[in-house]
């Protein structure tokens, strides 16, 4: 495929880089599937530019030219702001464990209560533990939709 069949068939998407909604994680999976069902694989057009992107930038890079962000990047971008200050002591061990799974291996469901099960998480406490760390599910929720909506925003 080439970069202008993709290029046309993610403006078909979306026609400007904020019109693309990403706060969510079943409006990230409908797009990505939208996409696929189209036959733009993101991950095979990741491994052709061959960096660690979150599938938010590359979507902005091929359909929009704009520089992308790694993970990484994004990630060390939320750390800089500081977000995690006003939580208590367990409750920023989970938001930089969860914010580590998004720099190293992609998760995008942050919000998943499922995601506190899996390690490194699970070593921080129960799920029950780590949920009221944030004075209960609403919050724990509500502390993980702020932390992706620093990850997501403009970089100057």
């Amino acid at each position: 495929m080439t970069c202008f069949s993709r290029l046309n068939q993610i403006k078909n998407v979306s026609t400007k880089p904020g019109a693309i909604q990403w706060n969510g994680a079943e409006r990230k999976q409908a797009l990505v599937d939208e996409l696929s069902a189209e036959g733009l694989a993101l991950d095979v057009i990741a491994d052709e530019l061959g960096k660690d992107l979150d599938p938010f930038d590359l979507i902005c890079h091929v359909a929009f030219d704009r520089k992308p962000l790694t993970r990484q990047e994004r990630a060390k971008n939320v750390q800089k702001c500081d977000v995690f200050a006003k939580y208590g002591e367990q409750a920023r061990a989970v938001l930089t464990a969860l914010l580590a799974k998004y720099a190293d291996e992609g998760v995008l469901n942050l919000d998943d209560t499922n995601v506190l099960r899996i390690p490194p998480l699970n070593t921080l406490g129960t799920p029950v533990q780590l949920i009221k760390a944030f004075g209960g599910k609403t919050s724990f929720e509500n502390a993980v939709h702020a932390m992706q909506n620093e990850l997501y925003q403009e970089v100057a």
